[in-house]
């Protein structure tokens, strides 16, 4: 569907800026993040939708690279936290401080703001800090806002938290408490770049100079762009498929197939149904179109699902991974 035939509810031309916007955001990320179309495809759609990504990848395959040069693509507050066995959640948060005043000897408690009060925050190999620490960003990856020594502090918008994951290296690490996990939108798997982007990485980055990214975004443009995304409609049948998907993933219920309910503890709550649908959107903004398909639902399904389905000790045991599962289920439940 072209611009021009896009529902009352989204003007031509808010739509026409937030698709080019979206582009020159792909454009400007693509001129250091040699290939790997579909990882900054599902980033910048996450980034749209207003959700927040985890990025899973072995080393080298530049995750935290690309993070940063998204932060760079925009013109927005960017912090990185490195999260380590002995990281506090006051690390992240910030905390308070008392301070006497010189002149007249009183004492007051300021407040240190940490690393959370940016509008892209990179947690970096979260899962090497403990479950206390990693639900520092719960509150404020959900409301906005954190609360320190009982005062609520209000944190700016967009918000947008991209964490990353060694899934190798198991040893000394945390895994992410299934609530934190539910937070994120989406779950990019990033795997190995085929033979000729190999060959450019190799070439591009061995070599003197480099690309550089000029911020084509702000937090204004960001923001109207997210809240375009929302006021993007779906149709019946498009809701309808989403939920049918988060529904079936659920042993107990009844429209779960038989043959995966032997394989899942756990299914997909309704935030997976929102992170469906929201993601369709952005999808189809992406696509240059104003009003979100089936496919556009089925596109996202795995991002969204592989980190909220919960396999049992006999998929375990058979090498069923979530990935799967989701693509199985895709099969057998159609639009």
């Amino acid at each position: 569907m072209t611009t021009s035939s896009s529902p009352s509810v989204v003007s031509d031309a808010s739509f026409t800026t937030a698709v080019h916007l979206a582009r020159r955001l792909d454009t400007e990320i693509g001129q250091v993040i040699i290939g790997q179309q579909q990882v900054r495809r599902e980033v910048i759609t996450c980034l749209l939708a207003g959700g927040h990504c985890l990025l899973r990848g072995v080393p080298g395959l530049a995750k935290t690279l690309l993070i940063k040069t998204l932060a760079d693509a925009m013109h927005l507050a960017f912090s990185r936290i490195q999260f380590t066995p002995d990281l506090m959640p006051s690390d992240i948060v910030g905390t308070e401080v008392i301070e006497e005043d010189p002149v007249t000897g009183t004492r007051k408690v300021r407040f240190i703001p940490g690393p959370v009060f940016a509008n892209v925050i990179l947690a970096d190999e979260i899962n090497r800090t403990p479950p206390r620490t990693q639900s520092a960003l719960l509150e404020a990856m959900q409301e906005y806002q954190v609360t320190v020594g009982g005062v609520r502090h209000t944190l700016e918008r967009p918000l947008f938290v991209l964490a990353t994951e060694n899934p190798i290296e198991q040893e000394g690490t945390h895994p992410l408490p299934e609530a934190q996990l539910d937070r994120f939108m989406f779950n990019v798997v990033i795997d190995y770049p085929d033979l000729e982007d190999e060959r450019r990485i190799l070439a591009d980055t061995t070599a003197d100079g480099g690309a550089v990214v000029t911020p084509v975004a702000s937090a204004a443009e960001l923001e109207a762009a997210r809240h375009l995304v929302r006021a993007m409609p779906a149709a019946s049948n498009v809701v309808d498929y989403a939920l049918r998907l988060v529904r079936a993933t659920r042993p107990n219920d009844t429209s779960c197939p038989p043959e995966l309910r032997s394989w899942l503890r756990w299914g997909a709550g309704p935030r997976a149904g929102q992170a469906l649908l929201l993601g369709a959107k952005a999808t189809a903004l992406l696509d240059g179109r104003a009003v979100p398909s089936l496919d556009d639902v089925a596109q996202v399904a795995l991002p969204v699902l592989r980190h909220r389905l919960l396999v049992n000790f006999r998929a375990e045991a058979e090498g069923v991974s979530p990935d799967r599962v989701v693509g199985m289920l895709l099969d057998r439940v159609r639009p």
